[in-house]
């Protein structure tokens, strides 16, 4: 059952990326892109469709963004693309719910499908965290959450908290809050992305940098990863 399953979502992630990257190259002049003036006609034509239809398109993507996240799919692509297309807080809003569902709908998959095969991989790499997870469950994984994961990548992330039984609750909040700070940061590039190429006439990488809305919330992220080594160090450094 467990093969068969594993078999299925791997067909199925391959499938979701191959319908995606076709949906993308066929919509794109690929012998324009290196012309500034056709991502401004993109940004404006993407821009003009989602503001006419908001609710329906924050749908869609609360629906693709939890199954490419149960499909173990990569967390930042989400965040940027929300960031650009909602803007910084409806699409820090939209990213967390959704990639905390899909986070949640993986957990749970890998849970009941998988267990014993995730502990089997995982188990002897992270067990110097599992005994902190144990200590309590939500305020550890929530602070895992708050600094990335610890470098861990996002599908394994989502899939650790297998290793000691956390409540789905638990697990779903954790992952909520914890994800804010990071995701408003990111999400916040990708609004700056937006805003950049509305208002740029030609490109420039120094003029890019420059713009606030790109290094402010590159500064951010910065302040944040410092942040969260202090953090590591405290919690999940090998004395603990």
């Amino acid at each position: 059952m467990s093969k068969n399953l594993k078999i299925f979502l791997g067909i199925s992630y391959l499938l979701i990326l191959f319908v995606f990257l076709y949906f993308i190259f066929t919509s794109v002049e690929v012998n324009r892109l290196d012309d500034f003036s056709y991502y401004k006609e993109l940004q404006a034509d993407l821009n003009f469709y989602i503001s006419n239809n908001i609710v329906i398109n924050l749908f869609y993507f609360l629906i693709f963004a939890i199954i490419w996240v149960a499909l173990l799919g990569f967390g930042s692509p989400i965040l940027i693309f929300s960031g650009i297309i909602f803007g910084q807080w409806l699409g820090t809003i939209i990213s967390v719910i959704s990639i905390s569902i899909g986070s949640l709908v993986l957990y749970l998959i890998g849970n009941f499908f998988f267990r014993d095969l995730i502990k089997e991989i995982l188990a002897n790499k992270f067990q110097k965290y599992i005994h902190l997870f144990q200590k309590n469950e939500f305020y550890y994984f929530f602070i895992y959450r708050f600094i990335g994961g610890l470098g861990v990548p996002f599908g394994l992330q989502n899939l650790i908290p297998v290793l000691f039984g956390m409540k789905k609750m638990n697990y779903f909040l954790a992952s909520f809050f914890g994800f804010i700070p990071g995701f408003f940061i990111i999400n916040t590039i990708g609004a700056g992305l937006n805003s950049y190429v509305e208002q740029a006439e030609t490109f420039s990488m120094l003029e890019l940098i420059f713009t606030p809305e790109i290094y402010i919330p590159i500064l951010m992220f910065a302040l944040l990863m410092i942040f969260s080594l202090i953090i590591k160090k405290k919690f999940f450094d090998d004395k603990n």
